[in-house]
């Protein structure tokens, strides 16, 4: 056979080949579609509020975190100032040796008694011997302040490489869940893709109007109105921080945020009552021990009040069985009632 034909036999083959390939991929291209199917409008909102929901989860762990990295931090801080004053010490002590060896060195190779015989003046030899050994003693003595000093500087480095090592294990683990917060909220974006223009602008035309509403229920923002509050008892620093709460009414949910104009939900507390004068954490899960423990029943305005196990999301209680929260990604802040959401537990801070 000759070799033109041969290479027609083979292209016919390989074309064959090509297009019983290009085939099955167009049947496995269709097959995945049809088994993951364009949601519904319904299905697309469920998902997505899933998807939202569980990047708000990691960004409370990834805000639970943020106390230990600044702890860790300030010990770093400590530790560095603590070595940078001991390595003062250890200085110091060197150039006191060297001053003393330098003393002694005039007389460092010859015995004490070749060193008599040779003095043109025994008294003053004699003097000036009594003299090395002084010198001797302190030069002893200085050795073991610089091998304390040494030590002592040797621990503080020591501590300062495990701490280092301690803080970047904590910030790779919150760098690990800031990652788990993007990968979620593209997976929503994902779902939103699916969707025709139209849905996905009827989606978007909701998600606006109901952020609008949400800014015009605000109160004032000078704090005298309180109208839309339930008639009960708020004043003081817990009427301060619940107008605060309401006045950020409409804002943007973002994680990490604290303000003035975004929040995240432990954001927005902290937000809330540090304007009221009151420290907090920025973790719903720490927030949840910064404060007198609450029942249910007995919850005032003010009261912070804590959703899901574990705890990961925290809303404040405004009366009247609502909170004012900073929901999660997508969504602004708003009220809502306030068993929408699993209930733990609430505290009373301040």
């Amino acid at each position: 056979m000759s070799i033109g034909r041969i290479n027609r036999t083979k292209g016919i083959a390989l074309a064959a080949i090509t297009s019983t390939a290009v085939a099955a991929g167009v049947m496995f291209i269709q097959g995945a579609a049809d088994a993951d199917p364009k949601p519904t409008i319904a299905q697309a909102r469920a998902q997505v509020a899933d998807l939202q929901h569980k990047a708000e989860q990691a960004g409370e762990s990834a805000n639970d975190l943020r106390g230990q990295i600044k702890s860790s931090n300030d010990r770093v801080k400590a530790l560095q100032a603590g070595i940078k004053k001991q390595q003062v010490q250890v200085d110091g002590v060197k150039r006191q040796i060297g001053s003393l060896a330098v003393a002694g060195y005039q007389t460092s190779g010859m015995t004490t008694t070749a060193q008599l015989l040779l003095s043109t003046n025994p008294d003053q030899f004699l003097s000036q011997a009594s003299t090395a050994q002084a010198y001797a003693g302190q030069q002893n003595s200085a050795l073991r302040r610089f091998q304390a000093a040494q030590g002592k500087l040797n621990d503080l480095q020591a501590s300062e490489q495990a701490e280092l090592a301690s803080l970047q294990t904590v910030q790779s683990k919150q760098d690990a869940l800031k990652k788990q917060i993007q990968t979620n909220l593209d997976a929503a974006e994902k779902v939103l893709d699916k969707l025709s223009d139209a849905e996905r602008a009827r989606i978007q035309a909701e998600n606006e109007k109901e952020a609008e509403e949400a800014r015009k229920s605000r109160p004032s923002r000078n704090g005298d109105r309180m109208d839309d509050l339930p008639d009960v008892p708020v004043s003081g620093r817990a009427g301060t921080a619940v107008q605060v709460a309401l006045a950020q009414l409409g804002d943007p949910y973002v994680w990490g945020a604290e303000g003035p104009s975004s929040f995240d939900c432990s954001g927005l507390m902290l937000y809330a009552w540090g304007k009221a004068g009151v420290s907090l954490s920025h973790s719903s899960k720490a927030q949840a021990s910064e404060g007198r423990r609450v029942s249910k029943s007995q919850l005032k305005p003010g009261d912070l009040v804590f959703y899901y196990q574990p705890i990961s999301h925290v809303g404040m209680y405004i009366g009247g069985g609502r909170i004012v929260h900073a929901s999660r990604p997508g969504k602004p802040v708003k009220t809502d009632d306030v068993d929408l959401m699993p209930y733990t537990t609430a505290v009373r801070p301040g």
